[in-house]
């Protein structure tokens, strides 16, 4: 008599953050070797395009790629090519290269903060980083990678984290994995027949649901204020940041995109946090639908959302 199906749900510590993987629809070993493959492949960028270790890929960049080209894995490289086009669709608005910005910050380390974190880049630092981005990031024959200037440091924290989970969903499905959820922090994708009931945070009391999401066999991904409820319940400024100023945005409190590919999604809530309905453009482009709150509280949703809305109760 042949097995039955199960569903499986598992959940490990990787990206900074916990990732969930359920399956249903295979026999318990064929699941069980499906989630291992779909977690090693988020260890694997993981491993590849942290900023914290010295031997990742970006690390290495970060090190050597102004003085000389440096080859890097081809999924890196798919995710700097990807970053590049994000950034000249956008305008500038997409930036990995705000690492500096970042470090000056206290959000990631190798600086020491500025004791006037509040005070944006003078007018030079300004022309500085705007000119940074796809042109400070050479991209070469055979996975080479080179950066414009010593001055010039990569953040993939952005994107890389989206990518993790289409390239986890990736390996589910070539395990004949029929249906499925990866969740990574609250970036997250899903497929299969059904629809997952998800629900999107208030940005501004990030312990109460906003809405919940109906979503199918698509992606959605977050962004929003810090927010640490063992320290405290006030939401701290945004990670993510300006590139024409290099201080963290603050006219919006909390963007959601809701994409076919989670890489995408996670990459446009950047956008979307800095232009609000300007990003209009570039979301039709990628085929992406948002929904965005701004500090005083006004909800915007696109008028093509795809997946099924509504209030949370």
């Amino acid at each position: 008599m042949a097995a039955a199906p199960v569903s499986i749900r598992r959940a490990r510590p990787l990206l900074g953050t916990f990732v969930e993987i359920a399956v249903a629809g295979q026999t318990f070993d064929a699941a069980e070797a499906a989630v291992e493959a779909a977690f090693a492949a988020v260890a694997t960028v993981h491993r590849l395009m942290s900023f914290h270790e010295a031997g990742s890929d970006v690390g290495r960049l970060n090190r050597g790629a102004a003085s000389g080209a440096v080859r890097v894995h081809d999924w890196t490289y798919q995710v700097l090519e990807a970053a590049c086009d994000l950034h000249r669709r956008s305008g500038g608005v997409f930036d990995v290269s705000v690492a500096p910005a970042l470090q000056r910050l206290g959000l990631l380390p190798g600086a020491s903060p500025s004791p006037r974190l509040r005070d944006p880049l003078p007018a030079s630092g300004e022309r500085e980083q705007k000119a940074r981005g796809h042109e400070a990031i050479q991209l070469l024959a055979e996975n080479r990678v080179r950066f414009a200037g010593p001055s010039v440091k990569i953040d993939l924290g952005g994107i890389a984290k989206g990518f993790a989970v289409d390239r986890a969903v990736e390996a589910l499905l070539r395990h004949g994995i029929a249906e499925g959820l990866v969740n990574a922090g609250g970036d997250l994708r899903v497929f299969g027949p059904r629809r997952y009931a998800i629900d999107i945070r208030d940005p501004r009391q990030p312990d109460r649901p906003l809405y919940r999401v109906a979503l199918g066999n698509a992606a959605l991904a977050s962004s929003a204020g810090r927010f640490d409820p063992v320290c405290s319940h006030q939401v701290l400024d945004s990670g993510v940041v300006d590139p024409a100023t290099a201080m963290p945005v603050r006219a919006i409190s909390g963007a959601t995109v809701c994409a076919s590919g989670c890489m995408v999604a996670d990459a446009l809530t950047k956008v979307v946090m800095n232009a609000g309905e300007g990003a209009a453009a570039i979301l039709e482009h990628y085929g992406a639908d948002a929904l965005f709150v701004s500090t005083r509280g006004q909800v915007h949703i696109t008028a093509d959302w795809k997946n099924e809305v509504h209030l949370a109760a």
